[in-house]
């Protein structure tokens, strides 16, 4: 008798020549369903459909079709089980050797802007991953192929065995197949999982109860953060979101180091309107460098200077396409990553005289994960992202002295940066310009210090902001006494007070936003 195949897929990519291979080479019988069982018909092979093959008829609009004792009892019968035989003979059932069969597109549906919810439930496939889990289960009999790209191993391995494909094979494509499934539920499950965003009324976030991430490998990196690290890069889900999705325009693939900092100059680039130029140089996840102004080029000058022996070998972020003078000013020092929504072509030419540098496009600059997942002994820590919309007119200004309009742009411009510095934070700014960050100090006056520092004879007229409260009134003596005409931070602490009466006693604007910014 010959062997036996269900092939039943939503992605017809190799269908074709799939189901050829296996009738005129390996003498094999198709049962099929469907679109799938007309694509091969459609090509003048023979095809049993599974409604004939079952006869039962598909019923609920499709929605059963593959859920038969004989699809079932085929899949996950063994053949060399007495037992097995006598019920299957009795039921004339016949054992399938081969199934194939991928998964209705739900995050492809679900990608789709405005998806309604009877549309993502309709992409919930249920025989499918039935028949891809009882498949994986039986693999001492059956093969399992869930993917196009396996079709050419397949064949490859049954050319091989001369009809008969290994135990390895098929334990290796069960594997997987588990796998497949289990991140297809869970994209199901997230989907249906409410808005991972807190509500402002509550102390806890609407986190659920179960927590997972899968991911499939989409590159093996040289090394993590260093060379004795091994890592790899997953991409979570099946279509590709985020940097999965971004155009490596030019330069060597990404490394582990280049993706967390890309990730970083995302989420700061992120908080700008994309209808200000805005550049930031970031440097081991901290930005050193960051500017705002009428044109992309004056921004990444502003923003390279602003501390350009940082910025050497850095990441820059742009809010808007590359034109051919940001090019230019960018070729004038080594970088390693250059992200941007895109890039004209002029621009793209003046970059490619640089052939190591990496160029990215990400046209969304703004999509980005929903919580933050951190590993511990024996657990995971989970939390939504910061991603709290900044609102100055919530904002309160303790202070005898107010701030203007433009002070107040000042400031959010100021509190927008120090949000994306390493804790202890401190970041001071004059003409949407950082002039010195002082990033990951121990204690919240040393970071004062090194921003200060940096900043030098600049920092008389300019702008701090702090991402944390100050516990004592020494750091705004400090900044006063260089000059610092006005200060944001989040207050809440049982000092504020102190810091409030040395802020008029010295003519400082301070203002208190409710929030703090914590990164660690």
């Amino acid at each position: 008798m010959k062997k036996l195949a269900l092939l039943s897929v939503s992605d017809k990519t190799g269908l074709v020549e799939l189901a050829r291979t296996l009738i005129e080479t390996f003498e094999f019988e198709i049962v099929s369903s469907g679109g799938t069982a007309q694509a091969i018909a459609a090509a003048g092979l023979p095809v049993t459909k599974v409604a004939d093959f079952t006869g039962s008829p598909e019923i609920l609009g499709g929605r059963v079709k593959t859920l038969h004792p004989r699809i079932h009892g085929g899949i996950l019968g063994r053949p060399g089980l007495p037992a097995d035989q006598a019920d299957m003979a009795a039921n004339h059932i016949r054992a399938f050797d081969l199934v194939v069969v991928n998964l209705y597109p739900f995050e492809a549906t679900i990608a789709q802007p405005d998806v309604t919810l009877p549309q993502a439930i309709e992409k919930i496939d249920i025989g499918g991953p039935t028949m891809v889990r009882a498949a994986a289960k039986n693999h001492a009999y059956v093969t399992i192929l869930f993917n196009p790209a396996q079709y050419a191993p397949y064949i490859q391995a049954l050319t091989d065995g001369e009809g008969t494909v290994p135990q390895t094979f098929r334990a290796d494509c069960a594997r997987q197949a588990f796998w497949h499934t289990a991140t297809y539920d869970q994209a199901i499950a997230s989907y249906l999982t409410p808005d991972l965003t807190p509500d402002a009324s509550e102390t806890e976030a609407d986190l659920p109860e179960r927590w997972t991430l899968t991911g499939t490998r989409r590159q093996t990196l040289r090394y993590g953060e260093n060379p004795h690290q091994p890592a790899t890069w997953y991409q979570t889900g099946t279509v590709p979101t985020g940097w999965a999705a971004a155009e490596l325009v030019q330069g060597k693939p990404l490394s582990y180091n280049n993706l967390v900092d890309l990730e970083a100059a995302r989420r700061i680039i992120s908080e700008f309107p994309a209808n200000a130029p805005t550049a930031a140089v970031l440097k081991h996840t901290n930005p050193c460098g960051m500017a705002m102004a009428d044109s992309l080029a004056t921004a990444y000058e502003r923003a390279f200077a602003a501390d350009s022996i940082s910025a050497f070998g850095g990441i820059v972020a742009l809010n808007q396409p590359i034109d051919a003078a940001t090019a230019t000013a960018m070729t004038k020092t080594f970088l390693e990553c250059i992200v941007a929504p895109g890039c004209d072509g002029e621009a793209q030419a003046i970059l490619g005289k640089k052939g190591n540098l990496r160029v990215l496009l990400l046209a969304d600059l703004l999509a980005g994960p929903k919580v933050a997942p951190k590993a511990i002994a024996g657990g995971v820590l989970v939390q939504t992202v910061d991603d709290a919309i900044d609102d100055p007119s919530q904002w309160t200004v303790p202070t005898e002295r107010k701030p203007t309009t433009a002070e107040l742009e000042e400031l959010l411009f100021a509190w927008r940066v120090v949000k994306h510095v390493k804790s202890n934070a401190i970041v001071v700014t004059k003409d949407r310009t950082t002039l010195g960050v002082g990033a990951g100090q121990m204690n919240r006056v040393g970071a004062v210090d090194i921003a200060l520092r940096q900043a030098g004879e600049a920092a008389t007229g300019a702008f701090l902001a702090s991402d944390g409260f100050f516990p004592f009134d020494d750091s705004v003596r400090t900044a006063a006494a260089k000059g610092i005409g006005a200060i944001v931070q989040p207050g809440g602490s049982k000092r504020d007070q102190d810091s409030i009466d040395a802020a008029n006693e010295l003519g400082l604007v301070m203002v208190m936003t409710g929030i703090r910014h914590f990164l660690h």
